[in-house]
């Protein structure tokens, strides 16, 4: 989850909103850690100049739900109880939203590591071994038989079925990448599945096949790990505070 504070350097609310967040964390059960931005710093990233002062984002979105350019270039004040305004959000507005960010960041966890599964029945399948022997197939037949389960030679369908399920596993990979690691899993699984489907059925290499099976495995686990964030600025409960304005 990247928690986001944007403000001004001459503001004089910035002080508030820091406190409001350590508060927020505290509610929330979660360890203080977030990014600072001073929109009048010609080093911040565009996307700031489009909030005014103090702003804190959670998961890149207003805590009040406020659209970007609503004041961006003034301070903000934000409505407090009976009517008054203040000039940070209030600490349950922060609360709340950090509790659903982490909610939604568990989710999206949940949903990757979902999606690397996705890889299991392409290297089921080229697991399979290739029934190319017809003198074998009484003795699969009768394992088979023993456990009752009836012979077939599905020798014919191995390359198709595994190639749809290599296709699948790609498009997992590919399905938005820039939220997760980029592209570069995806190149790594398409260069898995070239070498498993030319080791397998090409060379019939054991080789290439189980070289290719790791490299899917890597790509997909590589694709589905939780981004880290770094910090980009100071806050009080993770860097020196001589960076406060």
């Amino acid at each position: 989850m990247t928690v986001t504070l944007i403000y001004f350097r001459t503001c004089p609310n910035a002080s508030l909103a820091r406190a409001r967040l350590l508060q927020a964390f505290t509610l929330a059960g979660l360890t203080p850690h977030w990014q600072e931005w001073a929109r009048d710093d010609p080093a911040s990233p565009a996307f700031t100049q489009g909030y005014g002062s103090p702003t804190v984002l959670v998961n890149g979105r207003d805590v009040t739900g406020a659209p970007p350019g609503d004041a961006a270039s003034a301070c903000r004040v934000y409505a407090a109880t009976a009517g008054t305004f203040e000039g940070a959000p209030t600490v349950d507005v922060i609360t709340t939203a950090l509790r659903e960010g982490r909610a939604t960041e568990a989710s999206t966890a949940r949903t990757s590591w979902r999606d690397a599964s996705v890889a299991l029945p392409a290297i089921g399948a080229a697991a399979l071994p290739k029934l190319t022997c017809p003198a074998c197939w009484p003795a699969y037949s009768g394992l088979l038989g023993t456990m009752g389960v009836g012979f077939v030679n599905y020798t014919p369908y191995l390359l198709p079925l595994t190639a749809v399920f290599l296709l699948l596993s790609l498009m997992v990979l590919g399905w938005r990448a820039q939220q997760r690691r980029g592209y570069y899993p995806l190149f790594a699984g398409l260069v898995a599945s070239l070498v498993l489907l030319i080791g397998k059925f090409t060379f019939d290499s054991d080789i290439a096949m189980f070289a290719g099976m790791g490299l899917l495995v890597a790509a997909s686990l590589w694709n589905a790990w939780p981004r880290t964030r770094s910090a980009a600025g100071s806050c009080p409960a993770c860097v020196s505070s001589s960076a406060q304005p």
